[in-house]
């Protein structure tokens, strides 16, 4: 079986929440157009919040079902509430069709906007082992396949689409999520670990790639967030306290944690900083 571990990641965790919320610099995108791939929950949608309320137009991907369409619709609020132009579409963010439609969307919104950023959050993927013990199921070929197309060989699509529409110009910023989950080993955590280990593969080169043009492209390595998805790979309540107890900060990291480092970094037009992986831990790595 799969595991969606792109959805619920929304839900409020106050017992983890920051002391002071970080928030975004007004004015800091104006100039720019922020995609979202995940935009409805957890670390998609708290970047799409705080690109907005900094000036950027928005244009957030998500695939949810009704069964989420309050969320949705309270989103869609949130955005607008900001003042910015702003597109939300629920499709697969693997297919040509949805390329065709953020690109469309842009034309829409974001016309006169120079710098486009990218943000890859895309969390599908199947949490199963390698090798089975002959009471559970194991992982397939199609489920690697799957995982890692969604997870990482997707980011080089879209960042192919983008530039090849000339989308990405001097000054605008490709940002993909990892975690400790690329170099580390855990339960059943293998088809995604490997994507994360492609995904900073492709931020390598795409960051060579695209340096001639002005393009930043880095990876966001996130800490360990508390979400419902989380919960789903095995031994998360034992990773969850890990983490929390380990963490210079006493807390776990937040999405409004990622949300500011994109729009800090997303706010310089420079592509001086580009192929590396920033921690967004609270140093939780540093202690691991």
């Amino acid at each position: 079986m799969s595991t969606d571990l792109s959805t619920d990641l929304s839900q409020d965790h106050p017992e983890t929440a920051p002391t002071t919320p970080p928030a975004a610099r007004p004015g800091a995108l104006v100039d720019a157009a922020v995609v979202v791939l995940g935009a409805s929950s957890g670390i998609g949608r708290a970047c799409a919040v705080a690109a907005a309320d900094a000036g950027a137009a928005v244009v957030g991907v998500h695939l949810d079902t009704s069964a989420r369409d309050a969320e949705v619709a309270a989103l869609d609020a949130r955005l607008r509430a900001a003042g910015g132009a702003h597109v939300l579409l629920n499709a697969n963010a693997t297919t040509v069709d949805t390329r065709l439609a953020v690109l469309a969307a842009l034309g829409d919104v974001a016309a006169d906007r120079p710098r486009t950023v990218l943000l890859h959050s895309l969390a599908f993927g199947s949490l199963l082992p390698f090798v089975g013990d002959g009471t559970h199921d194991v992982l397939s070929p199609r489920q690697m396949t799957m995982t890692l197309e969604v997870m990482a060989h997707s980011l080089v699509w879209w960042v192919r689409d983008l530039h090849d529409a000339g989308r990405l110009r001097a000054g605008s910023h490709v940002l993909a999520m990892t975690s400790a989950g690329d170099a580390r080993v855990s339960a059943s955590y293998g088809a995604v670990s490997a994507a994360k280990s492609a995904l900073l593969s492709h931020v390598r080169q795409l960051a060579v790639e695209l340096a001639p043009h002005g393009v930043a492209v880095n990876a966001l390595r996130a800490g360990v967030t508390p979400t419902p998805a989380f919960e789903r790979i095995p031994d998360s309540a034992r990773l969850l306290a890990t983490a929390g107890a380990r963490n210079p900060h006493g807390r776990l990291t937040a999405p409004e944690d990622v949300a500011e480092a994109l729009v800090r970094l997303a706010a310089s037009p420079s592509s001086w900083i580009t192929g590396n992986v920033v921690g967004v831990d609270g140093g939780e790595v540093l202690t691991a």
